[in-house]
């Protein structure tokens, strides 16, 4: 896994992550829901938490793929929330990707972020799109877990995927349309691959 995402607004969706060796390179998981899981996770991907303030909550929303222009109001309350149901829905995914049973607590914990109002859209004077007032935190929650729940029950459910390094652990849906994508960014796990399998079969 990355250490740190930043923000690239023109170039959405995904996300600018940044590698081990300090290079930045672009991952896009193919969902809102799957771009929360970059910023942390329970066990051993504590370590990546950066989800701390209201103010990091806000930020990872707006290097999300939601439309700019979202003016949040987070209590620390609805932050600690939000690591708790980023947690539910990583260990949910991983579980969809090994092709496992997904735990019910996990989806208890998605389902109830879901129930709650989500955010609301509207269309601005100048016929823009926009954001409706009273965006919390607990209804940025819930569109992101109503996306999961439109992922886990759609088209795509079958191709939610860990990224086929041996030593990273992005998780992404293949919404391409041969359906065959192995890594999390091709300029990234796919070019070290490669190497490593060309110096595997030279050394062999």
């Amino acid at each position: 896994m990355s250490e740190r995402a930043t923000q690239s607004p023109e170039q959405s969706p995904g996300l600018t992550l940044i590698s081990y060796e300090g290079k930045p390179y672009r991952f896009d998981p193919g969902a809102l829901c799957l771009e929360l899981l970059t910023t942390g996770g329970p066990g051993a991907f504590a370590r990546y938490e950066v989800l701390h303030t209201p103010a990091d909550l806000a930020a990872w929303a707006d290097r999300s793929r939601l439309p700019g222009g979202l003016r949040l109001d987070i209590t620390e309350a609805e932050v600690e929330q939000a690591r708790a149901v980023r947690d539910a829905l990583f260990l949910l995914t991983a579980d969809r990707a090994h092709g496992r049973r997904l735990n019910r607590r996990h989806l208890d914990a998605v389902n109830a972020a879901a129930a709650e109002p989500p955010l609301v859209t509207r269309i601005e004077p100048d016929g823009t799109r926009g954001w409706a007032p009273g965006a919390t935190g607990t209804r940025l929650l819930s569109t992101v877990a109503r996306d999961a729940i439109d992922l886990f029950t759609g088209p795509y459910a079958d191709r939610i995927r860990e990224c086929g390094a041996h030593d990273c652990y992005l998780l992404f849906v293949d919404t391409s349309r041969p359906g065959r994508r192995r890594w999390c960014a091709m300029e990234h796990c796919g070019n070290r691959e490669k190497v490593r399998a060309h110096r595997a079969r030279a050394s062999g």
